[in-house]
């Protein structure tokens, strides 16, 4: 007859594996070092990660990304629209997607 509840059922047990192993997992070194400022920690990270001692170029490199993009500037939809060099990149892109939807193929 009807075993819906046993389907639902199923998902907790991956769920449950999840919970269990989740706190045996290592943080990411980015977010370590860019949003908890714990360089030793994301050293220590970027140790086991990468599997050798010394981790300070992978830390500059970390740390001259976020420095970069902070540097970014932010451009709206509207003003990308404007660019006449984007313009027609940013249409076929709609276009495409838009067609992609249309057609069913996403589906597949």
């Amino acid at each position: 007859e009807s075993r819906w509840p046993f389907l639902f059922g199923a998902i907790i047990v991956p769920s449950l594996i999840q919970v269990v192993i989740l706190p045996f997992l290592p943080e990411s070194p980015r977010y370590l070092l860019l949003e908890k400022h714990n360089r030793s920690k994301a050293e220590k990270a970027f140790q086991r990660f990468l599997g050798k001692g010394d981790v300070s170029q992978e830390i500059e490199e970390v740390l001259a990304e976020s420095r970069a993009q902070r540097n970014t500037q932010l451009v709206s939809v509207v003003q990308l629209l404007r660019t006449r060099a984007v313009r027609w990149q940013i249409l076929t892109v709609v276009v495409t997607m838009g067609c992609y939807q249309l057609c069913g193929l996403n589906a597949v």
